[in-house]
């Protein structure tokens, strides 16, 4: 590139500070796969012969096979994929492969590229969360009848069944999956052909460029073609919210492992030790997604930050885009690997939930609501049972207070009020769509099985 403009090579220092073929190499398949799209398109614009188009393909062939199997001889000195890949491939096909560049510049060549590697990512990490989904649902059907707490300000607010909590974190990761489906749409665009910002006067047929690519639309501005990330922020923003997503899951598990939770336990495998005190397990797995997620964030952040003051056109800050996106890519792929792997072999305290989540108190709500059933206006039966829990304090149990000293708080309460202090009864009666009665909890792990199937 340097041969004509310029007559002094590029200092070192200034080459290896703008290098990028160190991290960009990993785009090769999708550039590949690019170029020989592109090399199509010329032969049928009669830029270049099928003798070319030939020699083209399957020198870009052998050379991806030799990245594959890590063979090939990157040079740092050509700065990037894009030129490491046309080089070499021109070293070795002649004249043929000098033609390749026609008619597109690095700009949409790495716009492509970019676009390929976040569709193929986003299929991925949509199959890898659904493979946790299953892990999930796997062990909310062998908890079925668990009762545990349910919290709020992390204090025991009422009991839910194991399985409706479990199922939360299944809608919650459908959700991720919803949305990266979403952003496909505004992905599944060509770039190619807008060549550095203003196209070419060699015109080719880029519809029929997208259709051997899969893509479903082509960019209608040449200029904003080569300046859009907004697809990378998006794929950023539905990573950095999966990480969000595995952190809370990360909290909930690191907090119920402690002796004073005692609801779970890691498994060995997932489990690490201390270097001093000899009898600790640490949750490290669970710690580390909720690190991680920390760098989603700053990725995300990075990637904004880098375009807010970006004149038009492309510009050669956008290298930025690709160390971030690589990096929550596979941030994110290790953490839902590592979950689909440990939640399995995770114990499950069965006696430490149940008996937590038999504490009377978590049925205060349901006590309040039996007054309402009497007549009593929510706000009065709220107050009322308020002053109960407060007189009872830590002395006495709400199921333990004497009926003749409830009708002094009053005269609503009769003898069916020792009906109410019963968890599993209380969820029987939760039937509204999204509550945890055990024929919702059942509907809903069927649903699940059949579109996770």
């Amino acid at each position: 590139m340097r041969k004509g403009r310029f007559r002094k090579p590029i200092a070192r220092v200034a080459l290896h500070y703008s290098e990028s073929q160190s991290f960009d190499r990993r785009l090769y398949r999708q550039d590949i796969a690019g170029s020989i799209a592109h090399a199509t398109a010329l032969a049928k614009a009669g830029i270049i012969s099928a003798e070319e188009k030939k020699k083209i393909e399957s020198g870009l062939r052998d050379i991806e096979r030799e990245i594959a199997s890590e063979e090939f001889s990157w040079n740092e000195s050509l700065e990037d994929v894009h030129m490491n890949i046309e080089n070499t491939l021109t070293q070795r096909i002649g004249e043929a492969g000098a033609k390749l560049h026609t008619a597109r510049s690095r700009n949409d060549q790495v716009a492509l590229d970019l676009r390929l590697y976040v569709k193929d990512e986003t299929r991925r990490t949509s199959l890898q969360i659904k493979k946790l989904q299953k892990s999930l649902l796997s062990l909310a059907q062998k908890q079925g009848g668990v009762l545990v707490p349910g919290y709020t300000h992390l204090q025991r607010a009422q009991p839910v069944y194991f399985a409706h909590y479990l199922l939360s974190h299944v809608e919650a990761l459908a959700r991720d999956s919803e949305r990266l489906n979403d952003s496909l749409q505004r992905t599944d665009v060509l770039p190619l052909g807008s060549g550095a910002l203003a196209g070419s006067t060699i015109v080719l047929d880029r519809e029929s460029i997208a259709r051997d690519l899969k893509f479903t639309r082509v960019s209608q501005n040449s200029l904003d073609a080569v300046s859009d990330r907004d697809f990378v922020c998006e794929f950023l923003f539905c990573l950095a919210v999966i990480g969000m997503h595995l952190s809370r899951l990360s909290e909930d598990l690191i907090v119920w492992s402690t002796s004073e939770f005692g609801f779970v336990e890691f498994s060995e495998e997932f489990s690490t030790g201390s270097s001093l005190m000899p009898q600790k397990k640490n949750p490290d797995m669970a710690e580390l997604t909720r690190g991680k997620t920390g760098r989603l964030y700053g990725n995300l952040m990075s990637m904004l930050t880098t375009l807010k003051a970006l004149p038009s056109s492309y510009n050669r800050d956008l290298q930025e885009d690709k160390e971030v996106l690589f990096d929550s890519a596979d941030t994110v792929t290790a953490a839902l690997e590592v979950f689909s792997a440990m939640l399995p072999k995770m114990k499950i305290n069965r006696g430490r939930m149940t008996a937590a989540a038999g504490d009377p108190s978590l049925l205060a709500t349901d006590l309040a609501e039996y007054l309402v059933k009497k007549g009593m206006p929510f706000r009065q039966a709220h107050e009322t049972v308020g002053k109960i829990v407060a007189d009872a304090g830590s002395k006495q149990q709400l199921n333990r207070i004497p009926l003749t000293k409830l009708k002094k708080y009053s005269s609503l309460f009769a003898a069916d009020v020792s009906r109410i202090f019963d968890a599993g009864r209380s969820l029987s009666a939760r039937q509204s769509t999204g509550a945890p009665s055990p024929k919702n909890v059942k509907a809903q792990i069927a649903r699940w099985r059949k579109e996770l199937r």
